[in-house]
């Protein structure tokens, strides 16, 4: 979304009495800087133990009103033509980037993690604190969340780009550099499978090393 666009979102999302404070939903940026460097930067591991793991871990979604919370702060950014009622989404366009399907029902949307909760638990979430997972679970800021398609987020699911890629090849660059953007900031590392599936993703990408 255009960021005059995001502007405009968020101007009618703070008139429809939200406390925007909480959590500011503007176009999330990918890398800043060089994205094959952050992909250097990241440490390869083994993928952890999932022994002791749950969503409720991730505390989300954080309330951003008077019964709203950040899924509704996302599909406004992520939407056109946005009907609220108060600063509950009720209606609006959703076109899910990563298989290009549009959507008018916000029930038939689902917010993705680009790095889902249960790899982040595999690849350091495990030793950080519930409030720590909650800022990830909620993370407006960096490119974490996403309205797409419920079919394609179940299908993902919590595999890695190693294991799943969106079936919209078009969407492959950016989806690399999201998942890099992420784990990079949050120090999660990958497997050596995962870096090289994003390397191999970032190969054909024109941009890719130039940023």
């Amino acid at each position: 979304m255009a960021v005059a666009a995001a502007l405009a979102a968020l101007l009618a999302f703070g008139a429809g009495g939200c406390d925007v404070s909480v959590a500011e939903p503007e176009a999330p940026p990918g890398n800043a800087g060089n994205v094959g460097e952050q992909l250097s930067e990241l440490t390869v591991a083994e993928a952890g133990s999932m022994k002791g793991y749950s969503r409720n871990r991730f505390p989300h979604w954080r309330d951003t009103g008077k019964n709203c919370d950040v899924r509704d702060s996302v599909l406004q950014r992520d939407g056109k033509d946005i009907r609220l009622s108060g600063c509950n989404v009720v209606g609006g366009r959703w076109e899910s980037v990563y298989d290009g399907r549009t959507f008018t029902d916000p029930s038939d949307v689902d917010i993705d993690h680009m790095v889902p909760l249960a790899n982040a638990w595999r690849s350091g979430a495990d030793e950080w604190d519930d409030a720590k997972r909650g800022d990830f679970a909620n993370d407006v800021t960096r490119p974490q969340l996403f309205a797409v398609s419920a079919s394609s987020n179940r299908s993902k699911g919590d595999q890695d780009p190693s294991q799943w890629k969106p079936p919209n090849r078009a969407y492959w660059c950016t989806y690399a550099e999201h998942w890099v953007a992420v784990k990079h900031h949050w120090r999660l590392t990958v497997t050596s499978a995962e870096k090289t599936a994003i390397s191999d993703m970032l190969g054909g990408c024109t941009w890719a090393g130039k940023r």
